[in-house]
């Protein structure tokens, strides 16, 4: 399974840097920025305070999908 997240445009929707989204979450820059790009899996419990932060379900954030086997 692949992660895609949306937390990027939501951000941006609500004005926030990757500093200050990580500073309100209490985890570095660099795990939002590896979020973003889908290398990092949060614990669950990174995963609401993420939603929250945004205003936004974690389904509406965390998208996971099937790899493609080619």
């Amino acid at each position: 399974m692949v992660l895609r997240t949306h937390i990027k445009e939501l951000r941006a929707r609500h004005g926030l840097t990757q500093e200050e989204l990580a500073r309100m979450v209490g985890v570095r820059r660099e795990t939002i920025l590896f979020l973003e790009k889908g290398k990092y899996n949060p614990s669950l419990k990174l995963a609401c305070k993420i939603a929250l932060a945004l205003q936004a379900s974690i389904d509406e954030i965390f998208i996971f999908e099937e790899e493609d086997l080619k």
